[in-house]
């Protein structure tokens, strides 16, 4: 009971501009990620369409249905398997062992204990 009168203490005590801040903070976020979603999604298939058409018109041909193909899911699936394929091709194998060697040497002036002892 204490920490439900608790919990209604501490919403009534929150100041309603930081939660309207709060608020329209998230809904700012909210609606770029809805407007670079419809972007990414209608405008930039738009724009590849329209670079394509000023390329054929440029080159003096006409685009025929052959050339608006999409990629098929098969082809797409390949093309990722290739490349997939390819870059485990070029990681080395390695024997996951780590040897490490210890080599002693006889004197060295970063460890030596002469240096740091003071002479009176």
């Amino acid at each position: 009971m204490n920490t439900v009168l608790m919990l209604t203490g501490a919403i009534a005590g929150v100041d309603k501009q930081a939660a309207i801040i709060v608020v329209v903070g998230y809904l700012i976020v909210f609606l770029a990620l809805v407007i670079l979603y419809l972007v990414f999604r209608y405008v930039m298939p738009l724009f590849f369409k329209l670079k394509l058409y000023r390329r054929a018109a440029r080159e003096g041909r006409h685009l025929d249905d052959s050339e608006k193909q999409e990629l098929t899911g098969e082809v797409n699936a390949a093309i990722a398997t290739a490349l997939y394929l390819y870059f485990d091709e070029i990681h080395d194998i390695e024997s996951n062992v780590i040897t490490i060697r210890k080599i002693s040497k006889s004197y060295s002036p970063w460890n030596s204990k002469l240096y740091n002892m003071r002479n009176l």
